[in-house]
């Protein structure tokens, strides 16, 4: 029984260390801890963006939440950062003709996400990064970046677009199977879910509806339409995910990680992106005294 004592002593410690950890999940923490995780994220947090949307006849409607939010959470573990919780204020008008989905008008979406980060700021983070789940965000994220230049901020914000490895997406088909759409739940995105919630995913389901473009404007060319996603899938499923596997998902959530880790590094250490905002709105002000 002596000799047991150092041990237990080394496991009550690492215990008690364990559970004095600064959570970076900010539903987590309490309002002083809340003080500490600001600045020991260097004022960083990650705000995960999905949306609530039917994911082919197999997954679950909040696919794009998982994911965001488990890329964030994976890569906070790696590199400090304070985690926003699911957020679901999303574009997702070209879905509302299936079962569940949540669909705000453009009008609230774009006032939720601006009052997010005008919150998120006022709270002490002057780094905020967006990581996006859903596609159909990427339209709305690209104006509304842009639009963050129409008056002066005191905050920089950045979004996450990680590229995809070559490498990663072969082995990943070599365990599961080849899809020419794999647009949305089709077999790399229902790998990852099958990685991060397989008690949700239903892969007996994936082939009772068509994932397949229907290529009903194939007689327009050189024009973009808004029912362009409904023209190609109607079934929203877009692509093949009868054979996924976690383990391939394993693979592809690594590598987006690893390169979300890298990103949150260069972000904390940025100093370009603060002084070009700030010499913008300054110049802004008075644009007849900019430099010709």
């Amino acid at each position: 029984m002596k000799n047991l004592f150092p041990v237990v002593l080394l496991i009550l410690f690492a215990f008690s260390a364990h559970s004095q950890q600064l959570p970076f999940r900010l539903e987590e923490l309490t309002a002083p801890d809340f003080i500490k995780a600001v600045e020991k994220s260097s004022k960083t947090c990650i705000l995960p963006i999905g949306v609530f949307e039917k994911h082919g006849p197999h997954l679950p409607l909040g696919t794009d939440l998982f994911i965001a939010r488990e890329f964030a959470l994976r890569a906070a573990e790696k590199e400090y950062t304070v985690v926003y919780p699911w957020y679901y204020f999303s574009q997702i008008n070209e879905a509302k003709h299936q079962p569940g989905t949540i669909a705000y008008s453009p009008e609230l979406i774009w006032k939720a996400l601006q009052e997010t980060l005008n919150e998120l700021a006022r709270n002490g983070f002057d780094k905020i990064i967006i990581v996006n789940g859903h596609g159909g965000n990427n339209a709305f994220l690209n104006f509304f970046g842009m639009a963050q230049l129409s008056e002066r901020r005191s905050y920089s914000l950045y979004w996450f677009q990680p590229t995809d490895d070559p490498e990663v997406a072969k082995k990943a088909e070599e365990l599961t199977q080849h899809d020419p759409s794999n647009a949305h739940a089709g077999n790399e995105e229902s790998s990852v879910i099958k990685a991060i919630v397989p008690e949700v995913v239903h892969l007996e389901r994936a082939g009772q509806q068509s994932g397949i473009d229907q290529e009903r404007l194939k007689n327009l060319s050189n024009v973009y339409t808004g029912i362009w996603w409904y023209a190609k899938y109607p079934n929203h499923y877009g692509g093949i995910g009868t054979k996924a596997n976690a383990q391939a998902g394993e693979l592809l959530i690594n590598s987006t990680v690893t390169q979300l880790i890298k990103m949150i590094q260069d972000v904390k250490k940025d100093e370009v992106v603060p002084a070009l905002q700030k010499q913008f709105f300054d110049e802004s002000e008075n644009p007849l005294k900019t430099k010709q």
